[in-house]
This record gives C-alpha cells, sequence and structure tokens, in this order.
C-alpha cells in the first residue's frame, strides 16, 4: 500500500509538472484542440515510459522524465520558421520529429564511443552548485508568475488567486516538515489534493472539459509525416544531443549527492546506461511525435521533501501515467488542476533545491577557485536570461535555442573557467 501511494504521488508531481509544456508547444503551432489533446497525449505517454526505461535499464534512480527545456525551445524556433524555410506547419514539424531520431541515435553514439563518461569528470561540486542556483534562478520567474495567477503579460494579479496560493505554498511547507513519518512521505500528494480543494472553495478551479469522444485511446506514431533528412535539423540535433547530455548529467549527479548525504545511498556508475536510455527515449520521442524528454533535477528535491529515495514507487508512478494517458476524459480531468496549485508545490520543492546547491558549493576542494568559476558562470548564464528571445531571431536555430537558455550556457562557462584554472594550477 505505501509504494502504491508513493507511486500516485509521483504520477500526480509527472503530470503536474509537465503538462504546461506540450500545451504551450501546441498554442505556438496554432493547433486546434483535438490536435492540441492528442499531442499531450502522445507527450505523457512518452514521459512515462521514459521514466520506466531509465529506471530498468538506465540509471536506475527515482528521476522522472519531463519535456526537455531546449527541445521546447528548438520547437518555438522552428515555429517561427513557417513560411520561410518551411511551407507548412506539418513541414516544420516533421523535421522535428525527424531531429528527435538523429538525436537518439547520436545520444546511443556518444554513449559507446566514451564521450559521455568523459563528460561526467567535467560535473564537479562546483558545477553542480552553478547549474541547480541557476536551475532555480530560470524557473523562478515561471514560478512566481504562476503563483500570482499571470498567464499572459500584462495579466492584472488576482488577489484571490494569490491568497489560495500562499494557503498552499504554507500547508505544503507544514507537509513537508510534519512529525508523523506517512504525512512526510506524501505530502506532494496531499498538498495537490489540499490546494485543488482550496481553489475550489474559492471558486477558481477551471471546469473540466470532457466530451472527446472516446473513452480509451492509443498514441498514434509518426503523426507528422515518415522520416526525413534535413541537414539543417541534424546540426541543431547534434549540439541540442551534447548539451542534452550535459543536462542529464548534472540531473544524475544531484540525484546521487542526495541518496548519498541524505539516506546513505550509494550508486554505482551508470552514466553510460543512462545516456542510451535517454537515446533510446528521444528515438520513443520521435515515433510518436511529442517533445523530447529528459531527466529533471527537481526530482532531488521531490525525494529529499517525501523522503522517498525507493525505486517501487516511482516505477508505479511512471506506469500510472502511462495508463492515464490512455484515457482521455482522466487527461482532461488532470488537466485541470489549478495552475497556481502545481506552482505553489513546485516552489516549495525548488526551495529545497537552493539548499541542496549550497550543500554542493561545500564539497567543493578549493574554495577560493570555486568562487572565480561561479561567478562566471553566474553572471553570464543569469544575464542571458534577461536577453529577449526576440533578439536571437537572425541567429541559426541552435544557437538561437542556446541562447536563450541561460542555465545550459551558465553552466558551460563555468565548466570552461573551471578547466582552464585547473590546467592554469597543475601547469604551475
Amino acid at each position: 500500500m505505501k509504494n502504491i501511494f508513493g507511486g500516485i504521488q509521483w504520477a500526480v508531481f509527472l503530470l503536474a509538472s509537465s503538462i504546461a509544456a506540450p500545451i504551450a508547444i501546441a498554442s505556438v503551432f496554432g493547433m486546434d484542440a483535438a490536435d492540441t489533446t492528442l499531442f499531450v497525449q502522445r507527450t505523457i505517454f512518452v514521459l512515462g515510459v521514459a521514466c520506466l526505461i531509465q529506471a530498468f535499464i538506465g540509471h536506475k534512480m527515482p528521476i522522472n522524465e519531463g519535456p526537455a527545456g531546449l527541445w521546447w525551445g528548438i520547437f518555438i524556433v522552428y515555429a517561427g520558421l513557417i513560411g520561410m524555410v518551411y511551407p507548412t506547419m506539418e513541414a516544420s514539424l516533421q523535421a522535428l520529429q525527424s531531429g528527435l531520431i538523429y538525436s537518439g541515435v547520436l545520444f546511443i553514439f556518444f554513449a559507446y564511443t566514451g564521450l559521455v563518461d568523459k563528460m561526467k569528470k567535467l560535473f564537479t561540486p562546483t558545477i553542480t552548485f552553478i547549474y541547480l542556483l541557476l536551475l532555480v534562478l530560470q524557473l523562478s520567474e515561471s514560478i512566481l508568475k504562476g503563483l500570482l495567477g499571470i498567464v499572459t503579460d500584462g495579466d492584472p494579479i488576482d488577489g484571490m488567486i494569490v491568497l489560495g496560493a500562499v494557503i498552499v505554498v504554507l500547508a505544503t511547507f507544514y507537509l513537508m516538515n510534519h512529525k508523523v513519518a506517512w504525512v512526510n512521505r506524501y505530502s506532494v500528494l496531499f498538498a495537490i489534493l489540499f490546494g485543488w480543494l482550496v481553489f475550489f472553495l474559492l471558486n477558481k478551479a477551471p471546469g473540466v472539459e470532457f466530451g472527446s469522444g472516446s473513452v480509451f485511446s492509443l498514441p498514434k506514431v509518426f503523426v507528422f509525416g515518415p522520416l526525413i533528412w534535413d541537414s539543417g535539423m541534424f546540426v541543431t540535433a547534434l549540439f541540442l544531443t551534447i548539451l542534452l547530455i550535459a543536462n542529464m548529467m548534472a540531473s544524475v549527479r544531484v540525484m546521487e549527492s542526495v541518496l548519498k548525504s541524505q539516506f546513505s545511498i550509494s550508486r554505482e556508475d551508470r552514466i553510460k546506461q543512462a545516456s542510451v536510455a535517454s537515446g533510446l527515449n528521444q528515438l520513443l520521442a520521435g515515433i510518436f511525435s511529442s517533445i523530447g524528454p529528459v531527466p529533471i533535477s527537481g526530482a532531488a528535491g521531490f525525494v529529499s521533501a517525501t523522503k522517498s529515495p525507493s525505486i517501487k514507487p516511482f516505477i508505479i508512478g511512471g506506469g500510472l501515467v502511462i495508463a492515464i494517458s490512455l484515457f482521455p476524459d482522466v487527461m482532461a480531468l488532470l488537466a485541470s488542476l489549478p495552475a497556481p496549485v502545481a506552482y505553489a508545490v513546485i516552489f516549495a520543492i525548488f526551495t529545497k533545491m537552493v539548499e541542496m546547491a549550497f550543500n554542493e558549493l561545500t564539497e567543493a576542494d578549493d574554495q577560493k577557485r570555486a568562487y572565480k568559476v561561479a561567478a562566471f558562470g553566474l553572471m553570464i548564464g543569469v544575464g542571458l536570461m534577461f536577453v529577449p528571445p526576440e533578439s536571437t531571431v537572425n541567429l541559426p536555430s541552435v544557437l538561437s535555442a542556446t541562447l536563450s537558455n541561460g542555465l545550459i550556457v551558465g553552466t558551460m562557462v563555468a565548466i570552461a573557467v573551471e578547466q582552464l584554472l585547473l590546467w592554469k594550477a597543475k601547469k604551475n
């Protein structure tokens, strides 16, 4: 029973933190309601399967898969190329679908050529600190806007939504720090259910839109057309895969640190297997015409908050997500979760991420060098977060998507600076 409730909690957390991305991308491409529903279904199905692939043959840790922010950025960039590079929406989506296949093959290629093993050595405690802090800073704007009920720029702040969000945030912290172990363990699930009730009583919960026409629906494959060769997309996928590998490694490194420091659990090095599993997940995303997944660093905050490091509830949660995705009406019900509730719970979880970041910094061998590296990584990473996306539209697609992601650029700069300082120290 403990594993079942834990699985439900994982499923709800995964859905609450992932459902916004496919809806946003569908909106950018101008999909109608029916196509949006199917796109969301395929994405959630792929995320559920991706979790199980990692759990059984990949890193074998409770790290949920979510829509990769880098792929999200590439999708938005390619939506802007319709009418210029690609004649129709379908042609642009077909190129993206093929790009996911390219990325999957490249992931597996890099795993078996040893590149992945070499890259893991670059993720020192200093780099992990920078990555975690940039991750929190990058998402803080979206989280705060969500708590205030701001959906689009210019929306007025709704006092009732703010009141409800504050109540849910306080309730989440209370449940996470509860003295009763089982309450603490299922704090995220209880917080979401409580928050849903609060917003229902405040009359701020959206209605449920059923009526999809079918009770059970299997996701379709190659919805945007057959696989094609697109040299520009291949170059984009090549650079994107290298950045996704860095993202994956950071998530694995953070979870390893949490399991070791808080639960005294040491894990064998399975970064090669995790890379192969990520490759399979990219292939799966391409086959089912969805968004490419990536292991989410926020899982470490979830495990830390719920005191639940076991892999069994995670596997059950992945299975539940797959099952839920096959029933459109259940998907519609979950999609009606008030966004401020999800953001309130994520806010509490990400405060744990900030704690982890500073704990990582204390593990650095040379504090003076760590501060120098952090200065470069944070200055550049945070600075890029303030650069308007419109300013990069004339750049090549991969460069545009990369520069709009301060998290990845800041982390890469920090790695370069640290390796340079280490090389100089060794030379001297």
